[in-house]
This record gives structure tokens, sequence and C-alpha cells, in this order.
């Protein structure tokens, strides 16, 4: 009965909250940002001159958690076909963009707001024609064609115009080709167009397109500016009319990326970068607070454990004195000779002399290299010892490469935000919201 209850109350909520003023949703996806994630950026995040742990913006906002796997017996989502359940409701197999098992087009959130008559945004880190911003205003069967899902987002209309009024991320080099400039094209529909940061302030009305990197975004740790998430993210709120509904996708795409190289500096970075646009979004629903937020994750990505090879002990100091990300690290040592001087000036970790010989030997076999293939070779060798210096000093561990099937946390705020309250499938969210956003 109580069950029956709390389901009637979450349904009369959003029913209510569907039959007043329009909500405006902003859905916020992590890629890859499991709850190990989530554990391991609240101690990255403390003030060690405190006794307290602080809490973080996650932490103050989590609501529940929600189930991951997809239409198929291998229980480890990819992000195709978990952000396919996010924004459609449904299970499908994975590599699937906006499409069920049988490869019919089903319709998404974004796609159910703009009939409703709201504005439609998409930020990423990421290309923004990458599997999770895709699979919210494309439909098509492999992830990996980003050409035609750079087509579609110009060529699939809705009232003669292109379903997402604001595009903001990576992704040039699938915009400009050789075939087709599809730039020119979004111009001429009227979109205004920003080639790098400098540009988004030339940005002042939708429709807008910004494409700031040829793929994704450069690595928080690596390159500013470091909230670039939360540049993006205040961009397109700037850009959306206030007094009208609006649903904006926002991605942190790359703490995924960061997991899939096993690099925790990396990850950790992309999570602050995440939270400090959560925090501007926060801030934003405080003026606007016909506004609901809700937070998740796609899937979890590298089997992230705090302590390895049986340490009782992360060592979040390590990793907070890191610099850079593993691959800049790795071409700094190769580009500087002494090496070690760099090395210590971006890890601060000290290493012993029969380590310091691993690596110079390493080093030596990047540069004696006769060809580019090998030379490669030897790149990714050393990058490798890199990381695992790295997740030794920390005792940082990781069980895959590949993303893992655990649930993931959900967060919650602004106008209706209690019906995503406790354990639920991710497929319930969108259901959730399709209500919010109504008929």
């Amino acid at each position: 009965m109580r069950v029956v209850l709390a389901c009637y109350l979450m349904l009369c909520a959003l029913h209510v909250t569907a039959q007043n003023k329009p909500t405006s949703i902003i859905y916020v996806i992590g890629d890859g940002m499991g709850m190990e994630y989530l554990t391991a950026y609240r101690h990255f995040q403390d003030d060690p001159t405190t006794a307290a742990l602080e809490s973080t913006w996650f932490d103050r906002y989590l609501v529940g958690t929600a189930s991951t796997h997809p239409d198929d017996v291998t229980q480890v989502t990819d992000s195709a076909a978990s952000a396919t359940a996010l924004a459609a409701g449904i299970k499908t197999y994975n590599g699937a963009i906006g499409v069920d098992s049988q490869g019919r087009e089903v319709e998404t959130l974004l796609e159910r707001a703009k009939k409703r008559g709201y504005q439609t945004a998409m930020v990423a880190t990421s290309q923004i024609n990458h599997a999770t911003p895709a699979s919210f205003a494309a439909h098509i069967d492999s992830r990996q064609k980003y050409d035609e899902i750079a087509d579609q987002y110009l060529e699939r209309r809705y009232q003669g115009k292109p379903w997402v009024d604001i595009l903001l991320g990576g992704g040039k080099q699938y915009f400009e080709r050789d075939d087709r400039h599809l730039v020119d094209e979004f111009k001429a529909l009227g979109y205004q167009y920003a080639g790098d940061f400098a540009g988004l302030d030339t940005l002042t009305r939708a429709p807008a397109l910004a494409l700031l990197a040829d793929r994704g975004l450069p690595f928080a740790i690596d390159e500013p500016p470091a909230d670039r998430l939360r540049v993006l993210t205040r961009k397109a709120l700037e850009l959306l009319e206030a007094d009208k509904p609006f649903f904006l996708l926002v991605e942190a795409s790359q703490i995924d990326w960061c997991g899939h190289a096993n690099d925790i500096a990396c990850a950790m970075r992309e999570m602050a970068d995440a939270e400090v646009a959560l925090q501007a979004i926060e801030d934003y629903v405080g003026q606007h607070p016909q506004t609901l937020v809700v937070v998740t994750a796609d899937h979890s990505t590298g089997g992230l454990t705090m302590g390895a090879e049986g340490e009782y002990v992360w060592r979040a100091e390590v990793v907070r004195g890191i610099k850079a990300s593993a691959n800049t690290l790795a071409a700094a040592l190769v580009a500087q000779k002494p090496w070690y001087a760099t090395w210590q000036s971006i890890t601060g970790i000290e290493l012993t002399n029969e380590t310091k010989e691993r690596f110079s030997r390493r080093l030596d076999e990047v540069h004696s290299a006769e060809t580019e293939a090998v030379k490669n070779t030897a790149i990714t060798a050393l990058r490798a010892q890199v990381l695992a210096q790295i997740d030794r000093a920390s005792a940082t561990g990781w069980t895959t490469s590949g993303h893992t099937g655990g649930d993931v946390a959900v967060m919650a705020l602004g106008a209706g935000a209690q019906a995503f309250a406790g354990q639920q499938d991710n497929t319930e969210l969108a259901r959730k919201l399709f209500a919010v956003i109504g008929e």
C-alpha cells in the first residue's frame, strides 16, 4: 500500500507540474560518472585543513539511483543504448541512436519538447554529434556514423527548422567536410556561428551553433578554460528566452574518456568541471524556479577503486598535485631533456632510482624509434607506465578500460524534483520527464 501511495503522489506531482506553467527542463548527463567517481571526487575536493569531509554538489542533491543495462544479455551498456534509454524511455541495443531494438525510430524528450513549443538546446564537451547528444536528436542504427548524425541535425526538421535551436560543443571536422559544409548550411538557416571560445561572445541569440574543436574539447586538466562546461552552459542559458519553456541537455562528456584511459587526475578535473557547471545551473534555478534539473550518468567507466594492491588508503593529495593528463605528461617527458624535472613539476611524485631507470629506457625507445608506428607504440607504453606510477602513488585501482554495469546516481532539484527519488531504471527517468512535458 505504501508503494502504491508513493507512486500515486509522484504521478500527481508530475501532473500538477505539467498542468501549470510549462516547466523548463535541464537534463545533465555525466558520461561515465559512476558512484565511485562521486565518492572519489568528494575526497579529491576536500579541504585538508579542516576536520570535516566537505560535501559536494552531487551529495547535496542526491535523491536516488538508476539501473543502466541495455536490451540484451550483456548487462553492460554503451553510451548510445543508455542515452537512448534516457532520451526516449526505451531499452535498445548497444550502438543504437534513437532507435529501438528493431531499428525503429523512437520519439525523444527533445522532440516531444519541441512539439510542445519548447526551445531546445544541447551542450557537450565531446563532439556534439557523439553518442549521448545524438541519441536525443538523431535516429540511426550506429553511433559510429558521425557524418550522417551531423547531417541529420540539419536535415531533420520540425515546422521547417532543425529540431535543435542551440548546439554548443566540439565536432568541427564533421560539420566542415570536403563533401559538405554543414556550418554554411546552418548559417543559411539563420544560425549564428562560433568556431572558438572567443567567438562565443558573438552569439547573441538563438538559433546558434558553436563548434570549438575538431572532435572533443581538450581535457579540462590540460587546457583553459578549466570551467569550459560552465562557460557553455551559461551561454546556452543566456541564449534561451527566459519567458518560454526550454529543454536543455548538458553532457559532461569526458569523465568517460578519462575513465577509459584509467587517468584518475584527468577524471577528477572533469568532475570538477561538471560541478561548477551544476553550481551555475543551481544559480539559474534560484532565479527561475519553474525549472526542473535532473542529473545522472549513462553508466560507469573503468571500474575505479579507491585503494589498490591491498592498501587500505587513497591518497587524494597525490591526485590533486597532478597538473596534466597522461597524454600530455607523456608528450612533455618526450620533449624535455632531462625529463625528471618535468615529471616532478607536473606530478610532484618522487621516483625511486629503479623506476627512473625504467622511465629512461622507455624514453630511449621513443627517441630511437625508426618509424612513426614504432614511435607510437613506444609512446603508448610510456603512457601506460606514467599511469601505473600515478596509480601506485595514489593507491588508485581500475578493473577495465571499458564500462561497468552498476547502478548510477540520480540528483534532482527544482520544480518536481521529488518525483525522481528512489531506485529506478534509467528508462523511468525519461518517462517521468515526458510526463512533465505533457502529451
